[in-house]
């Protein structure tokens, strides 16, 4: 006998032998011994959980980033499977995963080794994904060697210059420092464009996620280089900043060009694969605050996301957010101007304070605001960290994880522990809706 209950909360009773495989996926089921199973799928939870609804049984139960490749090798000594270990980074692939030329530009593959670590870990299923810049793409090459140092371009053009004796590794030359530079670079952009974004390759990386995000098997999750934060890259952090008062037609002119490059190409991969959750990555703000003032923000970050966030929303994606580290909250009211939904991932140590500023901006999404550092402390530092997010947990809109990536300095024990107390904290998910 089997007790099922739907959506109306009406209870009835099944008898005799029953093939659960044939229940409709809204239903659940409470088995004899008392173990609940949700027919919401992973991508169904993760949308109520975000849309400010109460989801069936609980929330979605999630990790902010891919893990930190130092917290993977200590987890691996504690006892992590090698063959789950393997891939769940970025920076280590597993060699049992496909890998097509476009990987280093239309960016898929490695997903699929963090979201096999994540399901092992108990989190729902997400498949991240990126889509990478062109111009953000480069082979390492080395440039001049003596017995003291190395020049090298890195992977993302930079120059970089290391130290042999020490192993110190500088910067040496930014990828643009001139007008020039920058043309040279949007001349290189556009041959690649020609070459791996065709629309072919863009259905040949992508296209085989699209079945199982319909069944609702996992979400999918991207992340684009923001307007704040492709600029500061390619010209550094300084000069950049001055840049917005010395130059100010060179940042236009990189974010129009990036703003092209989303509405020609990024649209094309959105219609063969509608993104749940898309974010900015930004990292516009530091412990005192953010980097630039209302007026930048609004004239160089905010305007373009003022054309391209409609259009992206209206080829599918569910939740645009921003990754920015760092004291936001003075341009939060810009970024909601801009479009913006929400934020990850609400970093607790420069002060983000999700309880107060939900209270200031009742319908802003979240994921994140967990500190992190908690976890390492052990049990009751974790559970009193669940006491603090808990009114925002209840008020939904909000998907509680690590306000980064988990530290190295964390037990893999004190992982499952919160793991686990963050399934019982999201059972009371949008609870006061």
């Amino acid at each position: 006998m089997i007790l099922v209950q739907n959506k109306p909360n009406v209870l009835f009773w099944l008898t005799g032998v029953y093939n659960c495989d044939n229940i409709d996926k809204e239903y659940r089921i409470i088995n004899r011994n008392k173990e609940v199973k949700s027919f919401m799928t992973n991508r169904e939870r993760e949308n109520a959980t975000l849309s400010f609804q109460k989801p069936d049984i609980r929330g979605s139960v999630q990790e902010t980033f891919l893990p930190w490749p130092l917290t993977i090798e200590r987890f691996r000594k504690e006892g992590l499977p090698d063959s789950i270990a393997d891939g769940a980074s970025d920076t280590v692939r597993d060699p049992n995963i496909p890998v097509l030329d476009t990987e280093r530009y239309l960016n898929v593959a490695w997903g699929e080794g963090v979201m096999k670590f994540e399901t092992y870990m108990g989190f729902d299923a997400v498949r991240r994904i990126r889509f990478k810049l062109p111009f953000r793409v480069f082979d390492e090459k080395v440039l001049e060697e003596t017995d003291e140092y190395t020049i090298f371009i890195d992977k993302v053009g930079r120059q970089k210059k290391k130290h042999k004796n020490s192993g110190l590794v500088e910067d040496y030359r930014e990828v643009v420092i001139c007008a020039e530079d920058w043309e040279r670079l949007k001349e290189y952009s556009e041959k690649l464009l020609e070459k791996y974004y065709t629309d072919e390759n863009i259905v040949r990386a992508y296209g085989p996620l699209r079945e199982g995000q319909e069944r609702g098997d996992y979400s999918v999750r991207m992340n684009i280089e923001g307007f704040f934060w492709t600029p500061r890259e390619l010209l550094g952090i300084e000069p950049h900043l001055y840049a917005f008062y010395d130059c100010p037609e060179l940042i236009h002119d990189i974010n129009e060009y990036i703003l092209n490059i989303y509405l020609e190409k990024l649209t094309k991969v959105l219609e063969v694969l509608p993104v749940d959750v898309a974010y900015f990555n930004e990292d516009l703000s530091g412990k005192t605050g953010p980097m630039i003032s209302p007026d930048i923000f609004d004239e160089f970050v905010g305007s373009y996301y003022k054309r391209l966030i409609p259009v992206l929303k209206s080829k599918g994606i569910r939740h645009m957010l921003v990754d920015t580290d760092g004291d936001f909250k003075k341009l939060i009211p810009n970024f909601i101007k801009a479009g913006v939904e929400g934020f990850v991932p609400m970093d607790v140590n420069a002060g983000m304070d999700i309880v107060a500023i939900r209270e200031e901006f009742p319908r802003l999404k979240f994921i994140g605001a967990f500190n992190k550092l908690c976890i390492a402390e052990g049990k009751q530092s974790i559970d009193k960290e669940f006491e603090r997010i808990m009114p925002v947990i209840r008020q939904g809109g909000y998907i509680p994880c690590t306000d980064h990536q988990v530290a190295p300095s964390t037990s893999l024990d004190d992982y499952r522990y919160y793991i686990m107390k963050l399934k019982e904290a999201m059972e009371q998910c949008g609870a006061d809706l």
